[in-house]
């Protein structure tokens, strides 16, 4: 899911860069929600591992 986030965030950079705002605002957008939704798994998966430990 980060792979996805980190490829929308460079289809974003390289849009804004030719001037295409409409495409670089939309792919900006889906690279953010991606993106918080890794951490979200991360911190996740992250306490089920010490509530395991424990």
């Amino acid at each position: 899911m980060l792979y996805w986030a980190l490829v929308f965030l460079v289809v974003a950079i390289i849009a804004g860069v030719l001037g295409f705002g409409g495409i670089a605002g939309a792919s900006a957008g889906i690279a953010q929600i991606l993106f918080y939704i890794f951490l979200a798994f991360l911190v996740i998966s992250l306490i089920a591992s010490f509530i395991r430990r424990a």
